[in-house]
C-alpha cells in the first residue's frame, strides 16, 4: 500500500497524485510539489490515503513542504501579473492583427514560465509575437492553443440544468462522448437540446450511460416479436432506467398498447426497429457533424 494525496492546481482542473512522505496535510493545505513543469503549488483536495501500489500508473512525486506564508503571498502576486499579462498580450494580439482569442494567462509557480491560452479556428503564426512577449516579460513564453470546451471550462458558467457546468465545478477530464449514448437514454435528438454551453455534446450524457448499457443487454430491443400474458404483440417502447416495455397489440383492425415488467415478458424474436427516428432524421446532418467535432476535440486535447 502506498500513501497518497490528491493535489488540484486551479479550480477547475485535474487531481493529481503525490507522496506526502511522513508530512502531516490536511485538506485544503496549500502545498509545494515537484512537477516536470518545475515546483507547483496546489490546495490538497484528497486527504491522506492508501492505495494499492500496482493501482499507480507512474512512480510518485513527492511533496516538498507544506507552503509557508511567503508561498502563498508570492501565488497571490503571480495571480496579479496574470492580469496584468493578459492585457499586453491581448494589445499584442491586435498589433499583429492575429485571428485568435486570448482567454488565460498562467505564471508557473518558480517564475519559469508563462502560459498563454488561446483558442482560433485554425493554425496561427505567432512567432513575432512569442519573441515580443519574451522580451517584455524576459521568461520562457509558450502559448497553447485549446479546444472549444476547454474555453468554457475557463469562462465558466450554468448548464440547463440551472447549476454550475460540470467542467467548471467538479470534472476534471473530459471523456468521449457519442449520440449512441443520447439514442439509449431515449432522450432528444436536437442538437440544440442535447449540447452544452461550448456547442458539443453535454458531458452529462456519459454519466448514466453504463447503467443503461447493462440494462439494455437484459431488455428486448423496439420492434422485438415478445409473449405477454396478453399474448403476442410487438415491442413499441423501452422505460430502460424502470425496466418497463410497452408492448403494441393488433386485433382486428384495432391498435391497443399495454405496458408489463421486463419479467413478465418473453422475448420470442429479438429484431431491432430499422426505421430512424423523425427526430434524428431531421437533425441527420447536424447530429453527424456535432459527433465528428467531438471526435476532433479529443483527438487534439492536451494535457493542461
Amino acid at each position: 500500500m502506498k500513501n497518497i494525496i490528491g493535489v488540484r492546481f486551479r479550480k477547475p482542473g485535474k487531481i493529481y497524485f503525490f507522496d506526502p512522505e511522513d508530512l502531516e496535510i490536511e485538506k485544503q493545505d496549500k502545498v509545494i510539489v515537484e512537477t516536470t513543469m518545475g515546483q507547483e503549488i496546489g490546495e490538497v483536495v484528497i486527504s491522506k490515503k492508501s492505495i494499492p501500489e500496482e493501482n499507480l500508473v507512474a512512480p510518485l512525486k513527492k511533496v516538498i513542504r507544506i507552503a509557508t506564508p511567503k508561498d502563498i503571498k508570492h501565488d497571490q502576486e503571480n495571480r496579479e501579473k496574470e492580469k496584468e499579462a493578459f492585457k499586453i498580450c491581448q494589445e499584442k494580439i491586435k498589433k499583429y492583427k492575429l485571428d485568435m482569442n486570448l482567454t488565460e494567462v498562467e505564471y508557473k509557480f518558480d517564475n519559469s514560465k508563462i502560459l498563454f491560452y488561446f483558442t482560433a479556428d485554425g493554425r496561427i503564426d505567432f512567432r513575432e509575437l512569442v519573441k515580443e512577449l519574451a522580451a517584455i516579460f524576459k521568461t520562457r513564453i509558450e502559448l497553447r492553443q485549446i479546444g472549444v470546451r476547454d474555453e468554457v471550462k475557463r469562462i465558466g458558467g450554468n448548464g440547463v440544468c440551472g447549476r454550475e457546468l460540470c467542467c467548471c465545478s467538479f470534472l476534471g477530464n473530459f471523456e468521449t462522448v457519442s449520440i449512441k449514448m443520447a439514442k439509449e437514454q431515449n432522450v432528444s435528438l436536437n442538437p440544440s437540446k442535447i449540447s452544452g454551453n461550448c456547442g458539443r455534446l453535454m458531458c452529462c450524457l456519459k454519466y448514466e450511460q453504463d447503467v443503461y448499457e447493462d440494462k439494455l443487454k437484459r431488455l428486448p430491443k423496439i420492434g422485438a416479436i415478445v409473449k405477454t400474458e396478453d399474448g403476442e404483440g410487438i415491442v413499441d417502447s423501452i422505460e430502460t432506467l424502470k425496466e418497463t416495455i410497452r408492448v403494441k397489440f393488433k386485433d382486428g383492425d384495432e391498435t391497443f398498447y399495454k405496458k408489463y415488467p421486463a419479467s413478465d415478458i418473453k422475448i420470442i424474436k429479438n429484431i431491432g426497429k430499422e426505421e430512424m427516428d423523425p427526430e434524428e432524421s431531421e437533425h441527420l446532418e447536424e447530429l453527424e457533424e456535432l459527433e465528428k467535432l467531438d471526435k476532433l476535440d479529443k483527438e487534439n486535447e492536451e494535457d493542461i
